[in-house]
């Protein structure tokens, strides 16, 4: 008889229902799977040893894999499948969705689910084109309320997308570096200007909140309707009761081109977990071909695989959303990964959104986080 396992996602249908749904088949056949979830600001920033004690299959965000991994608390994927099966991932997988788990030597979760920043917009309320570049971003935010997505940790991850398509991406030339220089300070200098000019009355909202209010069937008149760098939910691409339906869409490009910070989830399975033949065999059907083309875009998720972000099916479904931002998603940058950087990524937001309000200089600003860079990484710690 199979183990009563316990899994914990995030609070979201995209993080949810396709993963209940397969483990209501999968009991059918005797695992006995039973999924939790946790709010959005639980998976973004809750400890990953403390719900590696109580949970055997964990939802989680990439950034966390290098304190899962200080911490002990997770089993390396090569220890569960042979080398086949993660070469045959990582190859359907879009961008560095499945490179992202890799630390350390080995690959700590299966890439359930992919994400990065996209740019949104209300089309029936936009006078002009999407804008294809920053600067015509700026000139649409003189004419129309613009928004940016600066709660939480995004804020600093904002700026990490605008520095990437200016060449500066996050420890990308010197792991003790979180930035090179030019690019960042043109970056920082382009999201100030841009804050100036922003619309503020969603300040405070995280992503779903951004998209959900955005997408509101209210009067709408001072309402934001394009914002340039915003995880994107597919969901939300098209209409449902009491709203509308957003465009989904590349993000504006930098010099550099397309700048964006990859998101999505992970699929990890903690030290407590005894994994039986049932499990192992549940977790390879998530990653099937079938099952990511097939049943996860059609139960509100957005399957890892490059393929179904490419399958005519899947967009005439939902709108061109996975079509339309496929290239921002190869070209997703991974975050730094060490121990400490999830409370680095909290403070690092906040003094961001305090450089803005406040006015800073990009130097006065770049230089104090390098300063919570350096004092939240690990000496020789991998990035």
């Amino acid at each position: 008889m199979s183990p009563r396992y316990r899994g914990l996602t995030w609070d979201h249908p995209r993080g949810y229902v396709a993963l209940e749904r397969a483990a209501e088949r999968a009991r059918a056949e005797g695992l006995d799977l039973h999924w939790e979830r946790q709010p959005l600001e639980g998976f973004e920033s809750h400890p990953i040893e403390d719900l590696a004690e109580r949970y055997d299959l964990i939802v989680l965000d990439h950034p966390h894999i290098g304190d899962a991994v200080a911490g002990q608390c997770l089993q390396p994927l090569e220890s569960l499948f042979g080398a086949e099966a993660l070469a045959r991932w990582r190859a359907q997988s879009i961008g560095r969705s499945f490179d992202s788990y890799h630390y350390a030597g080995v690959h700590w979760a299966l890439p359930l689910d992919a994400a990065t920043q996209v740019a949104v917009a209300r089309a029936d309320r936009l006078a002009a084109a999407l804008p294809r570049d920053w600067r015509e971003v700026l000139a649409l935010a003189r004419r129309q309320p613009v928004c940016l997505s600066l709660a939480g940790p995004h804020a600093a991850l904002t700026l990490f997308s605008m520095a990437a398509a200016h060449g500066d991406a996050p420890a990308a030339q010197d792991p003790g570096q979180l930035f090179a220089g030019p690019g960042a300070e043109a970056a920082y200098a382009l999201l100030a200007e841009l804050h100036a000019l922003a619309y503020a009355g969603w300040a405070g909202l995280n992503p779903i909140g951004i998209l959900a209010a955005m997408a509101g069937n209210g009067d709408g008149g001072g309402a934001a309707v394009y914002c340039p760098l915003v995880y994107g939910y597919v969901n939300y691409s098209v209409a449902a009761p009491g709203r509308a339906p957003l465009h989904f869409a590349d993000v504006p490009a930098g010099p550099q081109g397309l700048g964006s910070t990859l998101g999505g989830t992970g699929l990890a399975v903690s030290r407590r977990a005894r994994v039986d033949a049932a499990l192992r065999q549940h977790l390879e059907q998530l990653l099937s071909p079938a099952l990511q083309e097939g049943f996860i875009p059609f139960a509100d998720g957005q399957p890892s695989a490059r393929s179904a972000w490419a399958d005519p099916r899947v967009n005439t479904a939902w709108n061109g959303f996975f079509a339309q931002t496929q290239a921002t998603l190869e070209a997703a940058i991974v975050r730094p990964r060490h121990p400490g950087y999830i409370p680095f990524q909290t403070e690092a937001s906040a003094l961001v959104r305090s450089a803005l309000a406040e006015r800073w200089g990009a130097a006065t600003a770049l230089a104090r986080l390098q300063d919570l860079y350096t004092r939240h990484r690990p000496a020789g710690s991998e990035v």
